[in-house]
């Protein structure tokens, strides 16, 4: 049922097959780079992560700026967020580290989405009735944008056919995927245009396809899209994205269904991931280089949890004096990695923006 869809022409087939080669080449070369800088890397990630939860909700209306969302995950201790766009945050921050903090123990299960989908929607208060259940009403992928219009994109799976529907895509991926037949970058493709097209939730699907895309990646080797926005990429794409989504849909359950676009697309997206990823790297690294190690987690710990005092710095740093730490601040000062605010006992430092 499902290889129809992803059975092209050879032209077309090689196109993809080389777009995937080079996806693998960088998969390939980070794994390294990755072993060798995982401590200065947690920055990038926790970048990623702020910049993943703020696009995944404005794909869907959402209107908090990622500066917002920062100050938001920053003060997490709040027990209650009233605004729907807060809500929404909070759920995808707390699903997306749930899934990084454990992908290679998940394994893909309608529960597991259930579970997930709970998580999710779990500060929303309008989606309490059907947090973690299967649709009962019928529902439509509409598109939303900036200027609050929407539009139809296509109509999903019918409720009563949900059950079925799910259950065959999961068997049908875990197979697949078991068997090495063909590339997992195909098959997670595939897995994310049939979870829209059912839509099996009443709300969330969007949210949680790119969730679920994240995890199959990740756990897949595809470690890099930790450390740079996947959904900021799909973000700045919408209206192609929601294209690509339809040149498959508009012929569901019809032998003329073909998701060659929507691959290509989900194909392209990684590669524009890379490419940013590199630069981000790149600037990242060299900013850094000249830096030593000492120095280097000076500047990660202050960027992690500024603003700080010396006296915060110390006590983190304590394997370290106070007259070496309080020589490096200056020098960071000197090289306008880090500004101060204040003066006296009440200074405080925080990271230099224009430096990053």
């Amino acid at each position: 049922m499902y290889l129809k869809k992803i059975t092209f022409p050879f032209s077309k087939t090689q196109l993809l097959i080389n777009r995937i080669s080079a996806i693998d080449s960088f998969k390939g070369k980070w794994h390294t780079l990755e072993k060798r800088e995982s401590k200065y890397l947690k920055e990038l990630k926790r970048i990623a992560t702020i910049e993943s939860s703020g696009s995944s909700t404005r794909i869907e209306g959402a209107t908090l700026t990622d500066v917002e969302i920062e100050k938001l995950l920053n003060n997490l201790k709040v027990t209650q967020f009233e605004s729907r766009d807060e809500q929404e945050v909070i759920g995808y921050y707390q699903a997306l580290k749930l899934i990084l903090d454990n992908y290679d123990t998940i394994d893909l299960t309608e529960n597991y989405i259930r579970q997930l989908h709970s998580i999710l929607l779990k500060e929303s208060k309008k989606d309490k009735r059907h947090r973690g259940d299967y649709k009962k009403i019928t529902n439509k992928v509409v598109a939303k944008y900036p200027d609050g219009t929407k539009k139809v994109i296509f109509n999903t799976t019918e409720p009563h056919l949900v059950d079925k529907e799910m259950s065959e895509l999961i068997n049908w991926v875990n197979d697949q995927l078991s068997k090495n037949d063909i590339h997992p970058l195909f098959i997670i493709a595939t897995f994310v245009y049939e979870f829209l097209s059912i839509h099996p939730f009443v709300d969330g699907n969007g949210r949680l396809s790119r969730l679920m895309t994240t995890m199959l990646l990740v756990k897949f080797g595809y470690d890099f899209v930790q450390y740079i926005s996947f959904e900021h990429i799909i973000e700045n794409k919408k209206k192609k994205y929601y294209e690509a989504l339809m040149s498959g849909q508009k012929n569901r359950y019809s032998n003329k269904e073909n998701i060659y676009k929507w691959i290509l697309f989900f194909l392209t997206s990684i590669e524009e991931l890379i490419s940013k990823l590199e630069t981000k790297y790149e600037k990242y690294s060299s900013k850094l280089s000249y830096l030593n190690s000492r120095q280097k987690e000076l500047v990660h710990l202050i960027r992690k949890s500024q603003p700080l005092k010396i006296s915060d710095i110390a006590d983190k740093m304590s394997n370290f004096s106070v007259n070496t730490l309080k020589k490096d601040i200056q020098y960071l000062l000197s090289e306008k990695q880090i500004e101060k605010i204040g003066k006296g006992r009440g200074t405080i430092y925080i990271i230099n923006d224009e430096s990053t």
